[in-house]
């Protein structure tokens, strides 16, 4: 299993909420409908000075699955025009990593 991790960043509250709204409603729900979607969890959290990061982790089960979401130059951020309105900036590459450990693993 791959997890691809990214981070956002609103410049407010309601940038924030809005976003999360978008991600929750219209994104994710068209993610997990794509073969070797394996879940995601997205973590927020507001930064000294106000501005609100996302934490964005996305599982799938093999880098084929990555590239069948993101094209072959997977690393490349996968940003949606929506997401770009939403916020004040972002990474622009996303980093990948082999999931070696879960909850389902502990005894």
């Amino acid at each position: 299993m791959i997890a691809r991790i990214w981070r956002g960043f609103a410049a407010s509250p309601e940038a924030a909420d809005a976003y999360q709204a978008f991600l929750r409603d219209s994104f994710l729900p068209a993610a997990a409908r794509l073969a070797g979607f394996a879940g995601v969890h997205v973590l927020r959290r507001t930064l000294p000075g106000g501005e609100i990061e996302f934490t964005t982790i996305t599982r799938f089960a093999s880098l084929d699955a990555v590239r069948a979401f993101a094209g072959d130059d997977y690393e490349i951020a996968n940003v949606a025009p929506r997401a770009r309105a939403l916020l004040a900036h972002f990474q622009t590459s996303c980093s990948h990593h082999d999931v070696v450990l879960t909850e389902t693993d502990l005894a």
